[in-house]
């Protein structure tokens, strides 16, 4: 069960998305996006309103089959963006989606994978819009900073999606992951105990598995816990500074390859 709440949620998508508007200012948005290859920042700021428009449009519709999503997949029309044009039309959807969210109710609406509530969408697109907001700030130079329990909740609704059995079907090559004495530890060293930031990644049965704790494994990567959550969406790399690699650092790396997130 997640500590942040749905009304946390549809904050978090205005506030992150009024962060990365801020980013904007001033800046070349032709600059490439290392972390989102073949982007720049204009086509990545419109790659994230144009899916808050589009999952706005699932929340306030309930579909039985998801609008097309090609206006947000096909960026090359967004090659030179001006920050003045694409800054509040990135806040004007973020600002459409946190509306329909909270206009929803108990609906029950498609999601990707299956019907689901609203709930889905309100994380998803928290996440997804501090995780495009730290890619145009890396982009950029700037320093990224998340609040802790925002932070913690982004690596377990990563956790959660990376173990659904159904993954397998989607990605079948996680099968490799899988094997005896497989078993990783995550370990935030700058919060406090009683956030909980840690996680054990178990890789030795037949699905997937994870957990809170604390534990041995076979690698364990300490370090803050902004690095960890950029480092499991492949926005930093291990030998960041501050992330200590203790142990397997290949079945590490194996990892990371495997459950790559988008």
């Amino acid at each position: 069960m997640s500590g942040v709440s749905y009304d946390r949620w549809c904050a978090e998508i205005v506030q992150q998305s009024d962060l990365l508007r801020s980013h904007l200012d001033g800046a070349d948005l032709t600059v490439a996006v290392p972390s989102c290859p073949g982007w720049n920042v204009g086509q990545l700021v419109r790659h994230l309103g144009g899916g808050q428009r589009w999952a706005a449009e699932i929340v306030r519709t309930r579909p039985s089959t998801p609008p097309s999503d090609t206006h947000f997949r096909d960026l090359s029309p967004y090659a030179d963006e001006d920050p003045a044009v694409v800054g509040p039309w990135l806040v004007e959807g973020a600002a459409e989606l946190a509306g329909a969210l909270g206009d929803a109710g108990p609906a029950r609406v498609w999601t990707p994978l299956g019907p689901g509530s609203p709930a889905f969408f309100a994380r998803r697109f928290a996440h997804e819009t501090l995780v495009h907001r730290a890619d145009a700030a890396l982009a950029l130079g700037l320093d990224v900073a998340v609040s802790p329990e925002v932070a913690v909740d982004a690596l377990d609704e990563w956790m959660e999606l990376g173990a659904l059995p159904q993954m397998f079907d989607f990605h079948p090559h996680r099968r490799e992951l899988l094997g005896p004495g497989r078993t990783l530890h995550l370990h935030a060293t700058d919060t406090p105990a009683e956030l909980g930031a840690e996680w054990v990644v178990d890789l030795t049965g037949d699905l997937i598995a994870w957990r809170r704790a604390h534990e041995k494994a076979a690698v364990a990567v300490r370090g803050p816990l902004t690095n960890l959550l950029l480092l499991v969406y492949g926005r930093l790399a291990v030998d960041t500074a501050g992330v200590e690699v203790i142990g397997d650092a290949k079945l590490l790396d194996l990892w990371l390859e495997r459950v790559a997130f988008g």
